[in-house]
């Protein structure tokens, strides 16, 4: 018995522990907290076996971009080399538009007189032929030979 009194007594015996089961750290369960679904303000123990990890990000390429995007510069060209084959095309049919658009009443003159001459190519034409000489000399001096 214990000289303390009936109250304390209890308190004075150490309890009788039961021993435990010993559990090693490989056999226990891994447990990872991660936020409650419900209250975002909590934790909650889950299994680690359970999560999936994150796949690693693929290396990135880093390589600098065109400084014109080759899609568009290719559609540009195309487009510059149509419009400019446009206009070529365009001058030419104006060039023979232009020549076709002179043709009027002097060319019916013009083409009436070449058959009238035609028609006179089998008969003796004269040619005249006029020379005319110009020399130059020092001080002004001109003389014109004919």
């Amino acid at each position: 018995m214990s000289a303390l009194p009936e109250p304390y007594q209890r308190y004075a015996h150490p309890p009788v522990v039961q021993p435990a089961e010993v559990e090693l750290s490989t056999e226990r369960i891994p447990i990872a907290w991660v936020t409650d679904l419900r209250d975002p303000s909590l934790s909650v123990p889950i299994d680690a076996r359970l999560i999936q990890r994150p796949e690693p990000a693929p290396p990135r390429d880093l390589t600098p971009l065109p400084l014109i995007d080759p899609i568009a510069a290719r559609a540009f060209g195309v487009g510059a080399g149509a419009g400019m084959a446009g206009a070529g095309i365009g001058w030419g049919v104006g060039q023979a538009a232009a020549g076709i658009a002179t043709v009027g009443g002097t060319t019916a003159v013009v083409v009436m007189l070449a058959l009238w001459l035609l028609a006179r190519a089998g008969r003796p034409s004269v040619h005249v032929r006029q020379e005319v000489h110009n020399h130059a000399s020092w001080f002004g001096r001109n003389t014109t030979n004919l």
